[in-house]
């Protein structure tokens, strides 16, 4: 075999080498992944079962109450279980905030970057609770007259007047996240999962008890963001 036909040879074989490692190998079939959970598909979110609470305590040990969850949304309980008002939630993640007596007290209205208090009419905004860009939340009025401004510290948040004044803090400690008074005792405090930007609504006393727990469970909710 001389020369040329050598090399001929080797080529036609490389080539048919090549072909043969190159041919598609069978497709496999994938089963698609399963969708994602509720609790999955809203970051930050608690799971919404409805044997599962958020449990607050007192100072002493007591519990003060609770935000039990329900499938269409969450009801606020005192430490002896009496429904002290209803938050039943939308498609739109908008809140309706009902009584024991099962009237409406008002409304939260989640919007891109902040949350919204509305009336029983939605004819009116009450409260505004805004993102700021740093991490901090401020607490407007209707009128957008600041009420408080919620500081981001490394230890959680502290809840100041517009004068800087020091109010509250909430501080997230070994599992524990606690709303303190100026003078740092324990107001209240849960070791349930819920963000420490939610337990600072329980400091914003211009609010009625059923406004704080509704506006927490939105800002829980939501993951802290809007």
């Amino acid at each position: 075999m001389n020369q040329r036909t050598a090399l001929s040879t080797l080529l036609a074989a490389s080539l048919w080498l090549l072909g043969s490692c190159s041919s598609p190998a069978p497709e496999t079939q994938t089963a698609p992944p399963a969708p994602p959970s509720e609790s999955a598909a809203q970051p930050g979110s608690v799971p919404q079962a409805a044997d599962e609470k958020i449990k607050f305590k007192q100072a002493d040990g007591s519990e003060r109450f609770s935000i039990k969850f329900k499938p269409d949304g969450a009801k606020l309980v005192d430490g002896e279980d009496r429904e002290l008002a209803r938050f039943t939630l939308d498609a739109d993640r908008k809140i309706k905030i009902k009584d024991a007596e099962d009237s409406v007290l008002g409304y939260v209205v989640s919007q891109d970057g902040y949350w919204k208090l509305e009336n029983a009419e939605q004819t009116e905004e009450l409260f505004i609770l805004r993102q700021q860009p740093d991490g901090d939340l401020k607490l407007e009025d209707g009128r957008d007259r600041a009420l408080y401004r919620i500081k981001l510290r490394d230890y959680g948040y502290e809840i100041e007047t517009p004068e800087k004044q020091s109010l509250y803090k909430v501080k997230a400690k070994e599992g524990k996240i606690s709303l303190r008074d100026a003078s740092d005792q324990t107001v209240l405090s849960t070791r349930s999962a819920i963000l420490p930007a939610a337990v600072a609504c329980f400091g914003f006393d211009e609010l009625t008890p059923e406004q704080q727990a509704a506006l927490a469970y939105a800002v829980n909710l939501a993951g802290g963001e809007r």
